[in-house]
């Protein structure tokens, strides 16, 4: 058990400023035992300096940071780095930590052939249980699916396993203050699973800078905003924090409108002439200025939502016949077939290493099948946010790099902006466009590189993990965008929302198939999990015993909640039909519905299934609400 209220880790007017440009100014803040705290800002805001400085890599130019005595302190860094040569089981050693200077020592001394050093460490390892940090550092690396010769070195190891691999180095410790800095990046699903568990159920107290809406929300009991510069704490869970957001944007949406009429009122009363402007008005004349100073102070652009220009798509969009890929060895996936039709948003699933990126490069083009086809259609224009191009490596400028790909921009409402103004409106004020792109964050040069694959105003847009490192602010941005892009998208994704509130069907790559799950990756989960107790079921019953009664279930389950949907929009189509019918009995000339007799025919056939579709529908309604 862990007792809230005891602080474990404090910061005391902690600043930080970078190339004259200051990242936060006197924060002062405080960890308490066991809390879960999450950090969000937009990218580039100075989140990944902060826990540098927390943990002591960084030193801040003002404040202090106190941390309890002997509390264990280790930081999960947003990139995997080792030295040219580094084992797997050597990695574990590369961290800052007195337990395992001990262990190192002590090897040492054995080589050594130092025995009274080497008695004396041993002594301390068997009763501080030291041993433990390599077996725990086995155990999740196991629990992660990994079973990986220590041996092995490092650079031959995926980039998921690399992550993976820090993972378990961090837990190994069993800290009691834990840092995590965009701990989802690079993982699958389940790995990000696994990491919530821990969190979930471990007595450290965690500060876990990241994007992930759903682990910031299931994990986190206060939020820790960094915005101008300045901290805010948050109590509660991010929700909580998203509801509070926003009412203090509707008071400040309320304070401009009111310094408006007041300032109008007022220079209109400044303006009335000498006789009206006495020495006893100096005061109000201050006001005035004060109000003209707060309103010339530089606002945020609001970035407003974008579309590009829509391009039409022509009958056939893209067909896939019996494709396969295998990689020295290993079948990723083989014998699939798909025929894309238009509006389909697709999400992509699997494991790490399970096909993904493959699949999505086979798509685009970019790699060929081993055995089967993929044919595009005339119109079809991919936006491809592949793994490669976005980590731009560029030594242009943010500007160069945008007017490279086009010099005006043509927004979906008919607009046509300049690539400076379109910058602007995404978040890159004229004051960064001339930065290189070799020095801006990770999250940047994404966010960057995601706008140049809009602009290129594609009709079929494939998605490699695309929120790896972007803002919630910008995630909200894309989602806004998907979800009223009119062309077909599969998008690979480890963040759960964005798939759910982004796609309505699933490609899950697994065992070597692809299969298509006729709904979003929540339902999807929903539906898996219902099988998994199903198949428990029928495994753990006795053998010989009469046939069971079945046990009546609450509510509606998967398949009926997806027919009752479907009957809603059958519904919705029939009643509009028969307007349509019934406004059409006007005449008795041959309209587009037919004659007078097909009218009255396809009138009376609807009608009857009408019928029988609400009365399913009022079935299945009352079920729910049981």
């Amino acid at each position: 058990m862990y007792n809230l209220g005891v602080v474990v880790l404090s910061s005391e007017n902690l600043s930080k400023t970078v190339r004259d440009n200051p990242l936060f100014l006197g924060a002062t803040l405080a960890l308490e035992e066991g809390e879960k705290v999450g950090i969000v800002g937009r990218n580039g805001s100075g989140k990944s300096t902060f826990l540098k400085c927390l943990i002591g890599t960084t030193y801040p130019d003002e404040g202090n940071v106190s941390i309890k005595r002997d509390a264990v302190i280790s930081l999960l860094e947003q990139n995997v780095t080792y030295p040219e040569g580094t084992t797997l089981a050597g990695f574990l050693y590369q961290q800052d930590s007195a337990a395992l200077k001990i262990l190192e020592d002590y090897q040492r001394a054995l080589e050594n052939g130092d025995d009274r050093e080497y008695t004396r460490l041993g002594t301390i390892i068997e009763n501080d249980n030291l041993w433990d940090i390599e077996r725990r550092y086995q155990a999740v690396l196991t629990d992660l699916g990994e079973r990986i010769d220590g041996k092995t070195e490092m650079a031959t190891l995926s980039g998921g396993q690399q992550k993976k691999a820090a993972i378990a180095r961090v837990l190994a410790l069993n800290p009691d203050i834990l840092l995590l800095d965009e701990p989802t990046n690079h993982l699958d699903i389940k790995t990000i699973e696994y990491l919530e568990d821990w969190i979930h159920s471990s007595s450290s107290a965690v500060i876990i800078v990241t994007h992930d809406r759903h682990i910031l929300n299931e994990c986190c009991s206060t939020i820790w905003e960094l915005d101008g510069k300045h901290f805010y704490r948050h109590p509660g869970s991010f929700s909580a924090y998203l509801e509070r957001k926003a009412e203090r944007l509707r008071m400040d949406e309320k304070h401009e409108e009111r310094l408006e009429t007041i300032l109008r009122r007022e220079l209109e009363w400044l303006k009335r002439g000498p006789k009206a402007r006495t020495g006893k008005d100096k005061g109000r004349k201050d006001r005035i200025d004060a109000m003209i100073a707060e309103k010339s102070k530089p606002k945020e652009i609001k970035v407003r939502d974008f579309q590009s220009a829509e391009r039409r798509l022509g009958k056939k969009i893209l067909e896939i016949e019996s494709i396969s890929k295998s990689y020295e060895g290993k079948t990723l996936f083989s014998d699939f077939s798909f025929s894309f039709v238009k509006g389909q948003k697709i999400a992509l699933i699997g494991d790490n290493g399970s096909g993904k990126s493959t699949l999505l490069d086979i798509l685009s083009g970019h790699i060929e099948p081993d055995t089967g086809t993929v044919d595009k259609g005339q119109n079809t224009v991919f936006g491809y946010y592949d793994q490669l191009g976005r980590n731009l490596e560029s030594t242009k400028t943010v500007l160069e790099y945008t007017e490279d790909i086009g010099e005006r921009v043509i927004l979906g409402d008919g607009e046509e902006v300049s690539a400076s103004r379109f910058l602007e409106l995404f978040g890159f004020p004229v004051s960064m466009q001339r930065t290189p792109i070799g020095i801006l964050s990770g999250g940047e040069k994404r966010r960057l590189y995601l706008i140049t694959r809009l602009v290129l105003n594609p009709n079929f847009l494939l998605f490699d993990e695309p929120t790896n490192d972007l803002d919630i602010e910008t995630m909200e941005r894309l989602e806004e965008y998907i979800s009223a892009f009119p062309g077909c998208a599969v998008i690979s994704s480890h963040d759960r929302t964005f798939l759910d509130l982004t796609t309505d069907m699933t490609f899950v790559i697994e065992n070597g198939k692809v299969t298509l799950f006729p709904g979003n990756y929540s339902e999807w989960k929903e539906n898996k999990e219902e099988q998994e107790e199903e198949t428990k079921k029928v495994s753990s019953a006795p053998k010989q015993q009469a046939k069971p009664q079945p046990r009546e279930k609450k509510g509606l389950s998967f398949k009926e909640k997806r027919e009752k949907e479907e009957i809603e929009r059958e519904i919705e189509e029939l009643e509009v039909l028969i307007g349509k019918l019934e406004a059409s009995f006007s005449t008795i000339e041959t309209t587009e519905l037919g004659t007078l007799a097909e009218r009255t025919s396809k009138y009376e056939e609807s009608k009857a299934l009408l019928d029988a579709k609400t009365e399913r529908w009022l079935e299945l309604e009352e079920k729910e609400g049981n």
